[in-house]
């Protein structure tokens, strides 16, 4: 009979993916949950009677745990091969919650399986009884109660296995029509059995229309089923009502199946726009951990660009089932390059400083056990090599860099200052000083004219009289030097850039930053000594006349350089701390 018949329409379309995801029935918002509490929910499962709900549950928690536990490593900085890892034990302990549940779960489904076999075997047995029964054709008032108890036998069986679910219903269906078709039954028997079906097709029919008007497709697809399955149980109606009864079911069936249809077919287009979006994203993960990147305020920059990129993932929905672990693998991949090259390079950073710190402590011990030396000449040499090797040298730890400046340099005075005082005649280093001063005077005396070849000329004397002096104390060495320049840069400038520009401006032994905080601390170091300078050079001119203007430009410069000093410190300790962060 055509309405015992269920239509091709209602299987699953088979362009549609294996699985739908299946969305918990449980009210709680297992995302908000710290790894504990997690951990807490899925320990209370194991009281739950409700093995679907259970195991729906288990799945939506250890997702939400998994989401979160990642989360929580990323902003503690724990990275897949760090040595400590605060997170092991809850980790540890929840995979040994999961086997177990995982064990339950599969004595779960071997005990359901066992029962559907069991459940096959009952009604191939039911269906034999029921075909012996047709086939007997005895009188109807043994025949009926006998198919009635064969029914009810038939319906209080559980379900079977899914392959055979449909061969064994046709079976039966065909079985229990041709009973109708040939046993002479009392008509007021069969009226009433009739009545009965009709009235129970009648409510499947009223569910079904109901179902129609679910915004819920995937919920309304699935309660269909269940309807179509319990249809078959109850046999066939009357003649004239059987087309109306089955017409009615079919016409809500196509309308869910229609919404069905175009539910997947959106979710194919939507999935395609999304794979799209996450390869772009991929893409531009994938250029930026290609960059050859030098410098900390760089790495910080794409640190956050990737970030941004991350948070954009997110928000992306799902691709399709075969792509999805592809593009999220290729996703992941390309920010474990990113953050592995930026690891290796603050590793060979700290790796860098270190080594300057023990070439720096390696110096020093060598100019503390020279400076008691009195062989003033050899050890002079000595000291100006390690003053040249000591520039050469990197950054340390701004920590321990001025600790270790202040000891090198108390062992360079010391001795300097030794050998000054025993200096002879012929090295008269004061008197030197005296003649410098001299010389930087009469640069600031000179009154400069009109005739350009005659302040060449005067800039040139002035240059030759000064490196035919001979040396000075070391300790007044730099602001000596730093104020002649000056005084000559302030009165000859055309003369001191035609000279500067044959040369490099880079000071002797000095090295290139490797990235911004080291440029930082250099020139934190160079405005340091600067401010020495300067102030040396004030005490040098208090005497001199006509000094005022280069003793207030001086004064101004002083100001200057203090003020930077403060921000360049301030500038440091924040890189200090985002370095500090992302390691």
């Amino acid at each position: 009979m055509s309405e015992e018949i269920i239509p091709d329409v209602l299987q699953q379309p088979s362009d549609v993916p294996e699985t739908v995801e299946e969305k918990s029935d449980s009210t709680v918002n297992y995302s908000d949950k710290s790894l504990s509490e997690l951990v807490d929910f899925f320990q209370n499962l194991a009281a739950e009677e409700d093995k679907t709900k259970k195991f729906k549950e288990a799945e939506s928690i250890k997702s939400a745990f998994y989401k979160k536990l990642i989360r929580d490593k990323a902003e503690a900085g724990i990275l897949p091969e760090s040595e400590t890892n605060p997170f092991e034990a809850i980790e540890e302990g929840f995979k040994s919650l999961y086997a177990e549940y995982k064990r339950e779960r599969a004595e779960y489904n071997k005990v359901v399986e066992k029962e559907r076999e069991d459940n096959l075997a009952a009604k191939q047995a039911i269906i034999e009884d029921l075909k012996d029964l047709v086939e007997k054709q005895e009188d109807v008032n043994a025949t009926f109660p006998a198919f009635r108890e064969i029914q009810n036998r038939w319906r209080s069986a559980g379900p079977v296995p899914a392959q055979n679910y449909r061969d064994l219903n046709d079976t039966y269906q065909f079985y229990v029509e041709k009973f109708y078709d040939m046993v002479k039954i009392n008509r007021d028997l069969r009226d009433l059995d009739f009545k009965k079906n009709l009235d129970a097709k009648t409510a499947f029919c009223e569910a079904a229309e109901k179902l129609a008007e679910n915004e819920n497709v995937l919920e309304a697809f699935r309660e269909l089923q269940k309807l179509h399955e319990q249809w078959k149980e109850f046999g066939p109606v009357a003649k004239e009502f059987r087309d109306q009864i089955w017409d009615r079911f079919k016409a809500p069936t196509a309308i869910i199946n229609k919404k069905y249809q175009a539910f997947f077919e959106s979710q194919k287009e939507t999935q395609t726009e999304n794979l799209t979006a996450k390869t772009k994203l991929c893409e531009k993960v994938e250029a930026i951990a290609e960059k050859d990147v030098k410098s900390s305020n760089e790495w910080n920059s794409l640190s956050k660009e990737i970030e941004d990129i991350q948070k954009e993932w997110k928000g992306i929905g799902f691709a399709s089932k075969k792509e999805n672990q592809k593009i999220y693998d290729r996703f992941r991949a390309a920010c474990d390059k990113f953050f592995e090259k930026k690891r290796v390079f603050y590793t060979q950073y700290k790796d860098s400083m270190n080594e300057n710190l023990e070439k720096k402590e390696a110096l020093i011990a060598e100019a503390e056990a020279l400076k008691t030396s009195t062989e003033w000449k050899k050890a002079t040499d000595q000291f100006i090599n390690l003053q040249k090797q000591w520039k050469e040298i990197g950054a340390v730890p701004r920590k321990k860099s001025e600790q270790l400046w202040k000891r090198f340099r108390a062992a360079c005075d010391e001795f300097f200052a030794e050998r000054d005082k025993q200096a002879k005649p012929e090295n008269d280093f004061y008197g030197n000083l005296k003649a410098k001063k001299k010389v930087i005077e009469d640069i600031i005396a000179f009154e400069l004219s009109e005739d350009i070849e005659a302040v060449k000329a005067a800039a040139k004397d002035f240059a030759e009289k000064w490196q035919a002096i001979g040396f000075v104390p070391f300790k007044e060495k730099e602001a000596i030097n730093k104020s002649f320049k000056e005084a000559m840069q302030a009165k000859f400038p055309d003369f001191f850039e035609s000279r500067g520009s044959s040369r490099s401006e880079r000071k002797p032994g000095s090295r290139a930053p490797r990235n911004e905080k080291d440029a930082l601390i250099q020139k934190y170091h160079a405005l340091q000594q600067d401010i020495v300078t300067y102030e040396n050079n004030i005490g040098f001119f208090a005497m001199s006349k006509n000094a005022e203007a280069i003793i207030k430009q001086m004064q101004g410069n002083i100001d200057k350089a203090k003020a930077e000093l403060k921000e360049l410190e301030a500038q440091i300790r924040q890189k200090e701390s985002e370095n500090s962060e992302e390691q």
